[in-house]
Parts: C-alpha cells; sequence; structure tokens
C-alpha cells in the first residue's frame, strides 16, 4: 500500500460535481477579478469566523506583510515571534524592515507565552501569534499582554482554520488576522491564495484599496499599493470548500483520535492539545529522536511524512544577518531536528490508518 503525506484530489472526488459546476459558472460569467464570488466569499468567510470583515488577497505572505504595513510597523520595529514557525511568518515582517524578535516553543509547539514579556522592549510594536500545525494558541494570556504594553496583535492563522480558544475563532483576536488558502489548507483554493479578517471597517477598506495598486477607484492611486487579489475562480472554488468544512474537520479530528489512541511506541512523543485550545489538525506532527531512521523506515513502507520544518528561520541563509548562531533557541533547533509529521488528508481511508499506525508501532 503506498500512502502520501498528503493528497488533495480525494477532497476534490468527494464534492467534483459542486466545484466543476462552480468553475464553469464563474468561467461563463466573463468577469474573472474582484466581483460577485469575491464579495461573497469574503461575507461567508467573515461569518464564519465570527470577525466582522474579510478581504481577499492573492496569498498567506501578502497576507501578512500587508498586514504590518498598514499598521504601520516597519524599520526600526520590532515584533515578537515564535521561532519555530513556517519562514514566511517571519518574512511578513521582515519584508517591512521590521525586525523579528524569536521566542521558544512550549510542547504544544506554540509560542511559549511565560517567555514573551521578558522579549519586550521599548522599539517591541506587536505580537505575531502562529497557530501552529492547526492548534489555537493561548490567546487569553497573550491578549493581557498585548493590553498591558499596547501591542498591535497580529494573528497567523495559515494552519488554523476553525481552530478555537475558548470558544473563540483564530484569527479574530488581535488586529488583523491573516490566512492561506493554499490547496494544502484545511479551507484550500486550487491555487494560491489568503486573506484577512479584521474587526475594523476602516482598515477592511485600507486592505481593499492597498490590494489593487492602492486605487479606490480605478486609475485613481490613493497609495503605492500592491496586486495582491484573490481572484474569481479560487473565491468560487473557496466557497464549495466553505459549505463542507465541518465535515472535513470533523474528519481529521478522527483521524487524529485513531493515531491518538492506537499509536503506541516509546520511541515517539505524540501530540498533545492545550486546555482552553482545540485542534483541527492541519499536520499530526509526532517527534522523535530517531526521526530520520522513522522516516527512512516509513519510506520504505511507501508511507508519506514531511518535516515541518527542518531549519528554523533564525538559522537560514536568509536570516544570516540576523545574527544568530545555532545554539541560541534550543527548544526550537531540537524540535526541528525531531519532528515528523504523518499522513493526515480527507479522505483518508480507514485502512490506509491502520496501515500506518501498524508500521509505526512495529519501528
Amino acid at each position: 500500500m503506498k500512502i502520501m503525506a498528503n493528497r488533495m484530489d480525494r477532497g476534490f472526488f468527494r464534492h467534483q460535481e459542486e466545484y466543476e459546476s462552480k468553475a464553469l459558472e464563474v468561467l461563463r460569467s466573463g468577469w474573472y477579478v474582484l466581483g460577485n464570488e469575491v464579495k461573497s466569499f469574503e461575507e461567508e468567510y467573515a461569518a464564519y469566523t465570527g470577525g466582522n470583515y474579510c478581504v481577499g488577497l492573492a496569498s498567506g505572505l501578502d497576507a501578512l506583510w500587508i498586514a504590518f504595513r498598514l499598521l504601520g510597523i516597519g524599520k526600526g520595529d520590532e515584533v515578537i515571534v515564535q521561532g519555530n514557525t513556517y519562514i514566511a511568518s517571519v518574512m511578513g515582517i521582515t519584508m517591512n524592515g521590521a525586525t523579528p524578535i524569536f521566542v521558544e516553543p512550549n510542547k504544544y509547539y506554540n509560542i511559549d507565552v511565560s517567555r514573551i514579556e521578558e522579549k519586550i522592549t521599548e522599539r517591541t510594536k506587536a505580537i505575531l501569534v502562529v497557530h501552529l500545525y492547526g492548534q489555537a494558541s493561548n490567546m487569553a494570556e497573550i491578549k493581557k499582554l498585548t493590553e498591558k504594553y499596547n501591542l498591535k496583535l497580529v494573528e497567523d492563522c495559515a494552519q488554523s482554520h476553525g481552530a478555537c480558544f475558548d470558544g473563540q475563532m483564530t484569527g479574530t483576536f488581535g488586529d488583523v488576522g491573516c490566512f492561506s488558502f493554499y490547496p494544502s489548507k484545511n479551507i484550500g483554493a486550487f491555487g494560491d491564495g489568503g486573506g484577512v479578517v479584521v474587526k475594523d471597517e476602516a482598515l477592511a477598506q485600507d486592505f481593499r484599496v492597498f490590494r489593487n495598486y492602492g486605487s479606490e477607484k480605478r486609475y485613481y492611486n490613493k497609495v503605492v499599493g500592491a496586486n495582491s487579489r484573490l481572484d474569481e475562480l479560487q473565491a468560487g472554488l473557496l466557497r464549495v470548500r466553505l459549505r463542507h468544512v465541518e465535515e472535513c474537520e470533523e474528519e481529521r479530528c478522527q483521524i487524529a483520535a485513531r493515531y491518538l489512541s492506537e499509536i503506541q511506541n516509546d520511541k515517539l512523543i505524540l501530540p498533545e492539545v492545550q486546555e482552553g485550545a482545540t485542534a483541527v489538525w492541519h499536520q499530526f506532527v509526532v517527534r522523535s529522536e530517531q526521526r530520520d531512521e522513522l522516516k527512512k523506515y516509513l519510506e520504505e513502507k511507501e508511507i508519506g511524512t514531511i518535516i515541518h520544518y527542518p531549519i528554523p528561520p533564525h538559522l537560514s541563509e536568509a536570516y544570516q544577518y540576523l545574527g544568530h548562531k545555532k545554539g541560541d533557541f534550543p527548544i526550537t533547533e531540537q524540535y526541528a531536528a525531531q519532528v515528523l509529521s504523518l499522513p493526515m488528508y480527507n479522505g483518508m481511508t480507514e485502512e490506509e490508518q491502520s496501515y500506518v499506525i501498524d508500521a509505526i508501532n512495529a519501528f
């Protein structure tokens, strides 16, 4: 049996008729950029998250860097972020000239709130919270800090569509919630896509203007903006995906529940869910001191896995200029050496799940 780490065709085939019907509807409409599909998706996604406004953008990275740009964060400013995140989170900060200040993660792979306050300086302007692997961070404690120090709060929700903390959905706690709709995400398009959720109507309008060359009215440019528009086809397909989000989330939770209850191997550390948080299991991440051997063993069994992520941002070539060295963030570096994401996708059969579980237990 050959099992991929992730596959997106199963989710398509399950609702194939709806996707194909919507695609043809958009193609036949003759309107492909900033039309009714984008407007409708923005309204529906805002309602889904419980946020006031959603603005569709071209990617999750665009959501991040434009968010910091519109919040006025740039050169000389510092933004606190966890060290073990995907590098796009950090790029959202540095593309504006600001400096990322890394904080170690906790055992849930999210930012260790107890380590944040010691990193706050007079240059700190914001905290970027990453709800990594699909589990919500401890937003109650983080909100206390942003209010105490008058900091902006940006959420990277690329992996946490639908995850909640104390019943409130990620992306709605801070000034801006940033989302990726990349195909592999829990709510994924069929190409690149992203968006933001905000509470403030004026800020939402700023995003709408900025994404369209800084233009509110065609050929009349208020600011130097960007070309970052969620297109009509992707918006329409995302509307279909959104209709089935609860079904898809429940399925991933069931797969995770099987993994958690049936994987029994002392060589692995299984993920945990923090009290007050929910996880939507964008990834099911285990740790092992024998990670590389485990990965090779599973490959021989034709079971695909992914390392999220092998090189932490502070040690990447792209951020050598920050001056960090190996050993600066030992927990982050330990996770990079030990994490492994097991197969997790909608449409994964019980037989496939059993094959993965049995293989791991025999390692």
